[in-house]
């Protein structure tokens, strides 16, 4: 069947954006890092929202009128599920566990997706698939286990944070896809921030966040700078962007993203002096070659 000109032109815009994904959220792991030298993990996650919301609302507030009445609730839910609860996840698995681990962990995504999409939204799989997610989850197994052992000090039960953060993420891409497919990306991405903003002061109001030396405190200033980039780019311009993509594309090759996302972090993590072992290599490719096998000929 010979693809129309659009067709074409979606084919070449998702490998483009779903590069420009993975070096950006990529990057994020480290940034998440850095922000927590100086920031609590709530005053992280609820800074990063409130920042991307005041981003967002700056360049395309004006969207939020396109969203119907109706369509409030997936918006909530994909708020919620793919954005508010991963940042506070994220960061405080990050206070226990390196950040190259955590992004080969959050690979797990379209795993956790597709399983979602079987269980939630009645998608149909095939034997190799279901071989995949099996495969991908003894590969996580083994990064967890093997990454208790050479990091003894560091306590690898916050591993779940990321894994739950996985499913939100898989639920959100899933409800993009069913129920807001005809909705502009930019109003998506507005439309989560107005459900958030509220939710995201009131949080860093009782984090402690206004009692920190914010005008002297230069581990604290650096942070939020570092918490800035994190919030502007990693969460603001790409959620736009990965809101795109899931249109133009399927819910699995958007989560796809997380193929590539560990190799950028992990670069970052080795050059930040994280420790990595040969075995975590390998459980790093069971986990991919598992997440393979689930995208395959989808």
């Amino acid at each position: 069947m010979q693809l129309t000109y659009r067709e074409m032109q979606n084919t070449k815009r998702k490998w483009l954006y779903l590069a420009i994904l993975s070096l950006v959220w990529g990057s994020s792991f480290i940034l998440i890092k850095k922000s927590l030298i100086g920031l609590a993990p709530m005053q992280l996650g609820a800074l990063r929202t409130a920042f991307a919301a005041v981003f967002l609302f700056s360049i395309g507030f004006r969207s939020i009128k396109t969203i119907q009445g109706n369509e409030w609730k997936w918006i909530a839910i994909s708020a919620f599920a793919g954005t508010f609860i991963p940042a506070f996840l994220f960061a405080f698995a990050e206070t226990e566990i390196d950040s190259g681990i955590t992004s080969i962990l959050n690979s797990m995504t379209p795993l956790i997706t597709f399983v979602l999409g079987i269980l939630l939204f009645s998608i149909r799989f095939s034997k190799n698939q279901l071989l995949g997610v099996i495969i991908g989850l003894v590969g996580s197994i083994g990064l967890i286990w093997e990454g208790s052992i050479i990091n003894p000090d560091q306590n690898y039960r916050y591993a779940l944070l990321v894994i739950i953060a996985t499913f939100g993420y898989g639920i959100n891409v899933n409800i993009i896809k069913r129920y807001l497919q005809h909705i502009s990306p930019m109003a998506i991405a507005n439309g989560n921030f107005a459900v958030l903003v509220i939710p995201a002061l009131i949080v860093l109001y009782f984090s402690g966040f206004f009692d920190l030396e914010l005008t002297t405190d230069k581990e604290v200033q650096v942070s939020i700078m570092y918490m800035a980039i994190l919030a502007v780019i990693g969460t603001g311009i790409a959620k736009i962007m990965f809101n795109k993509l899931v249109q133009i594309s399927t819910p699995v090759f958007a989560s796809s993203v997380t193929y590539t996302m560990p190799i950028i972090a992990l670069i970052w993590g080795l050059w930040d002096g994280e420790k990595f072992s040969l075995f975590q290599l390998l459980a790093s490719c069971i986990i991919i070659f598992g997440v393979y096998l689930t995208n395959k000929n989808r």
